[in-house]
């Protein structure tokens, strides 16, 4: 097999890159490929193959100008870059859980036949982690920083427990909705040990669950949150942070939404744009491939180990303490 064969075999599996603020997940996804398609088209291309040819030419030793055909192996072009283009002009690149154009953060990204492992991302229910930062005294039209201003309002009345009270609210009644959507009988000793281990996920598609929120910096006008959560978008979260806003009496706006975590991948596993290329991306791949083995393995069969501490961490009332660095 060719370096670029054997290259495109090192392409099958997951791994992830940091999308940043202001690109659309397709144009990340299109410059990823193009980055791929360059590196397996630079690799060394196979040797051509030799076919013989009968060529016209002197007879050696003829002071006669007498021409003779000569058996000659000469290389056929047939395959030759400069004929039939480049050796590979497309890749099938699939995207996990997607970011809109003003969010940042870890972005999961599958080539070849990983592709079917977001599959089993999505099935699995995983949880997410995500900076959201807010500031109060404003409301906008699309709930982020830069929209189209509709109030202003004072929020000299707001305060770090105020704030505090309201997103344990907020965390406590997500919490009901996951053993809602669940479908799970409390009453059962499956159902206490899945949530003790923090387990317990819903069963189909469910609305935007929340299972941790706490505040980690409050300095009026701007505060930052911390949330764990599960079958949300972007547009959700600065929903929330509006919502967040009219609870405590005034308003708010979103400023910034960062995903840390996505499933069993973190910022430390997200390649940056400078490192898009494809040595980085095998690598990443490989490294990845047994943590994406076994943590599917004990998401989607979560009765098999009773020591999982899980990708979605504790469902305690603390929320992200224990796990934060998944």
């Amino acid at each position: 097999m060719g370096s670029r064969r054997l290259a495109l075999a090192q392409l099958h599996g997951l791994f992830a890159v940091y999308k940043p603020p202001g690109m659309k997940w397709k144009h990340l996804r299109d410059t990823v490929e193009l980055q791929l398609l360059k590196g397996l088209n630079a690799g060394q291309p196979p040797a051509p193959e030799q076919r013989v040819r009968f060529l016209l030419g002197p007879v050696e030793g003829s002071e006669e100008k007498a021409l003779t055909l000569t058996a000659t192996s000469v290389p056929a072009l047939t395959n030759h870059p400069l004929v039939c283009g480049p050796a590979f002009t497309s890749l099938k690149i699939g995207v996990g859980h997607r970011l809109d154009a003003q969010a940042s953060g870890v972005l999961v990204l599958a080539v070849g036949h990983g592709r079917s492992l977001l599959t089993d991302m999505y099935n699995a229910h995983l949880t997410k982690d995500y900076m959201v930062r807010g500031l109060l005294g404003k409301a906008t039209d699309d709930f982020c920083e830069d929209g189209r201003l509709v109030e202003k309002s004072t929020y000299d009345h707001v305060t770090r427990e105020k704030l505090d009270r309201i997103l344990a609210l907020i965390q406590g009644s997500h919490q009901k909705a996951l053993v809602m959507y669940s479908n799970l009988d409390l009453q059962t000793q499956e159902a206490y040990d899945m949530a003790v281990r923090g387990l317990i996920r819903p069963m189909n598609k469910s609305p935007m669950l929340i299972i941790g929120i706490r505040c980690l910096h409050f300095a009026p006008p701007e505060f930052l949150l911390e949330v764990r959560c599960m079958h949300e978008t972007q547009k959700q979260l600065r929903k929330l942070v509006h919502e967040i806003g009219l609870e405590l009496k005034t308003t708010a706006v979103c400023s910034q939404v960062r995903r840390t975590r996505d499933g069993f991948f973190t910022l430390d596993d997200a390649l940056l744009r400078t490192r898009w290329d494809l040595h980085s991306i095998q690598d990443a791949i490989q490294a990845a491939a047994p943590r994406v083995a076994v943590e599917l393995e004990k998401s989607l069969r979560p009765g098999c180990s009773p020591t999982l501490a899980g990708p979605g961490g504790p469902s305690s009332a603390s929320g992200l303490e224990n796990d934060a660095g998944h």
